[in-house]
This record gives structure tokens, C-alpha cells and sequence, in this order.
């Protein structure tokens, strides 16, 4: 029984730090987002297609863990700012692909600073953070492998 009851302890609990982590970390994203006029999520997007330049909906929402329901009106937005636009799929014209603007692109220009501002934030050495980004993958993919069972 006393086992049983410390497996519900915070302290005990990975997930509890990852959520705070998380939590913390999109919270000091704000202010450097709010320059760029993005919430984290578009911004997530918009870093996408900063490489990719063009996609569909699917390729988007598997890259980014995001479903249709959440894309929607990310996608909406950031069309209405001028940063993505939709275009005939050059290989179905019956479906939309979304691409990048000028607008868009020029937009990277002025977060390249970002990443920077939270490195400093979260103060990791170049190899604390591929370790800590190597795990987190990890766990990502264990949960998708579970989940595909």
C-alpha cells in the first residue's frame, strides 16, 4: 500500500517537471513573440514553414503534432497577418497547399534573435541540451510507438 501511495507524489512524478518545463518555457517565449506579433503555436508554424516554404494540411499537422481542429485557426490568423497564403496543390489542383508569403519570410529575419534569448534563459551547455532534446525525443517516440500497438 505505501508504494502505492509515493507513486502519487509530485516528486515522484516525471511528468510533473516536464509539464512546469514546458509551462515556464512558453511563458518566456511571450514577450519575445509578442514582438513578432506570434503566439508560441504560430510561431512553431511559422518555423516550419521558414524551412519547408510550402506544405499541405496532413504533412504540417504530423511535423507539428497538431490536428486539423487546432491548425484551423492558427492558419487563419496567420494567413490574416499576411505571412501564409493557399495555393491549388500542384499535385492535386483540387486541394489547398499553404506557403509561405514575402511577408512570411521576411518575418524570420526578425526572430532569429529568439532562440538566442532563450538559450540564455534556460542556461544549458551545448551538450545539456542535445542530451535533454535527445530524451525528450525519446519519450516522444516511445509514447507514439506505444500508441501504435
Amino acid at each position: 500500500m505505501q508504494a502505492d501511495r509515493n507513486s502519487l507524489r509530485l516528486k515522484n512524478q516525471l511528468c510533473f517537471p516536464i509539464y512546469l518545463c514546458s509551462k515556464e518555457i512558453i511563458r518566456r517565449y511571450a514577450p519575445l513573440l509578442k514582438e513578432l506579433d506570434l503566439t508560441y503555436t504560430q510561431y512553431i508554424v511559422m518555423m516550419y514553414f521558414w524551412e519547408k516554404k510550402q506544405s499541405n494540411m496532413r504533412d504540417l499537422g504530423r511535423a507539428l503534432l497538431l490536428d486539423p481542429s487546432t491548425l484551423t485557426p492558427l492558419l487563419v490568423k496567420l494567413e490574416a497577418k499576411g505571412y501564409i497564403t493557399k495555393i491549388k496543390s500542384k499535385l492535386d489542383g483540387r486541394n489547398l497547399d499553404i506557403a509561405i508569403t514575402d511577408k512570411g519570410a521576411k518575418l524570420e529575419k526578425k526572430a532569429l534573435s529568439v532562440p538566442e534569448a532563450m538559450r540564455e534563459c534556460v542556461n544549458l551547455s551545448e551538450e545539456e541540451a542535445k542530451v535533454l532534446y535527445n530524451l525528450t525525443y525519446k519519450v516522444l517516440n516511445n509514447i507514439e510507438r506505444k500508441e501504435a500497438q
